[in-house]
């Protein structure tokens, strides 16, 4: 019995072997993966620029900071073509001193951030009753007038779910601002746009309506959210204190960062690729962006130290404005005239969590050049889908809009916005496992489509070549 599993494990191993000499762009594709799997050095990737940078909100020191630890990465790690491209951030919003308190019927200290782009209050502070609302609907619900000189707060809870839906549902609380003005407010808050139950406040970018007065606005921790509300419904006045000040950078410097792995044979032909490299200041911006930074480098790296390089040319953006706009557009116009060399796009913003799908172009997985995909990130427990992707990324929606191609990978999004925009968003929240197998992912969809000749606009098309 024992000579007959020697026998058959050798057969196996021959067989093997005979398939990767059959077919090496496979081979090679799960060669990528399972050196990710054993140490892809995405970790060491997101741990330099979370402890030399820290948090970086565009506009700031810590952004130029970022640029330069970008550039000084990209070159250490062996890519080519790296360079800075500048662009003009319109309004940077930059954090000042927050307060805000409980002042009747008992004073408590409220847990609040203060929205991206909010007005101040002014320097004394804006003391007024609440009037609170269960949802965004509800608060809409309400006659003009009705809201006249209170704080509008919305205590409106988030879904937890594994692709994040819950987040696109709950996230139009945070621009309730104009809404509550139309109504007479004086300043709005809103529960946190968070899964999570901690009083650490979550912040994010809010937009004001054009020809509406514009009134601060704040997050407000879940817990203090829950507490004004229960105030609120004992029928008796509650009144709050709000003070937020903030510095707004009309015209702020920023930046992509850019790094390449060239192809061998057709350099022109581009996939672009890559993470935002500006986060929130409450932390170190670990899962929002650093970890998809540190991914998709670290895929491209992997592929860059191969013996022979793809045919295609691999393009990694450390995009420099996502959290408040700007980069994604700026790429795109700088780069219009390269699009239909673009071959493929794609980013990694949501966390470090284990991917569980992928969505290519559509017809892309029909594709002979894809065909070997699915059996590749199989062992990772991820599901190639015949879906066309829709969404790849907020700084690659202009590429999109453009006409380029993009492919969505999916993180397990459960618990990401526990974290997110808060102070919770540290180091310590990412799993090395877990971006091994992100860069696993990533590293053998990216040489499969590099190394083909794949036409992911019509990929049919090449299918019949």
């Amino acid at each position: 019995m024992r000579r007959f599993l020697l026998l058959a494990a050798a057969g196996a191993a021959l067989s093997f072997a005979a398939a990767a000499h059959a077919d090496p762009v496979r081979a090679t594709a799960e060669g990528l993966r399972d050196k990710a799997l054993a140490g892809s050095g995405a970790w060491e990737i997101v741990e330099s620029l979370t402890t030399e940078i820290g948090g970086r909100p565009t506009g700031s020191p810590a952004m130029e900071r970022a640029k330069d630890w970008g550039v000084a990465k990209l070159k250490a790690l062996g890519f080519e073509n790296v360079h800075v491209e500048p662009f003009v951030k319109q309004n940077a919003w930059l954090r000042g001193p927050e307060s805000a308190s409980v002042t009747l019927p008992y004073p408590h200290k409220l847990s609040i951030l203060g929205l991206g782009n909010s007005v101040a209050t002014p320097a004394a502070g804006i003391e007024a009753e609440i009037v609170v609302f269960d949802s965004l609907n509800d608060m809409l619900a309400a006659p003009a007038g009705s809201l006249s000189g209170k704080i509008a707060v919305v205590n409106q809870p988030m879904v937890r779910t594994q692709t994040g839906e819950g987040y696109g549902a709950a996230v139009r609380a945070r621009s309730g601002a104009s809404e509550a003005a139309r109504r007479g407010a004086v300043a709005y808050l809103t529960r946190s746009i968070s899964t999570g139950d901690s009083n650490q406040p979550h912040t994010g970018a809010m937009q004001y309506a054009d020809g509406v007065a514009k009134i601060p606005t704040a997050a407000l921790g879940v817990p203090d959210a829950d507490l004004l509300a229960r105030l609120y419904k004992r029928g008796k006045p509650v009144k709050v204190k709000l003070n937020l000040a903030s510095t707004v950078i009309a015209q702020a410097p920023a930046w992509n960062i850019v790094g390449e792995i060239k192809g061998r044979e057709k350099p022109d032909e581009v996939i672009v690729i890559g993470g935002h490299l500006d986060s929130w200041d409450p932390a170190e911006g670990a899962i929002d962006d650093g970890a998809g930074v540190a991914i998709t480098t670290a895929a491209a790296k992997l592929i860059g130290d191969l013996p022979q390089r793809p045919r295609r040319t691999i393009r990694v953006v450390m995009w420099g404005s996502e959290e408040t706009g700007g980069a994604g557009e700026a790429y795109a116009e700088a780069h219009k005239n390269e699009v239909a060399k673009m071959v493929l796009a794609g980013e990694s913003d949501l966390g470090g969590g284990r991917l569980f799908k992928v969505d290519l172009p559509k017809g892309a997985a029909a594709d002979p050049a894809m065909a070997a995909l699915p059996s590749i990130l199989a062992p990772l427990k991820i599901v190639v889908t015949r879906e066309a992707a829709r969404f790849a990324g907020s700084d690659v929606e202009g590429l999109e809009a453009l006409g380029v191609p993009v492919a969505s990978l999916y993180n397990d999004a459960s618990h990401y916005f526990d974290l997110h925009h808060s102070a919770d968003d540290t180091l310590d929240k990412v799993d090395r496992g877990d971006l091994d197998q992100n860069v696993a992912a990533w590293a053998a969809l990216l040489y499969l489509a590099a190394e083909s000749d794949v036409d992911f606009r019509n990929p049919r098309a090449a299918a019949k070549k």
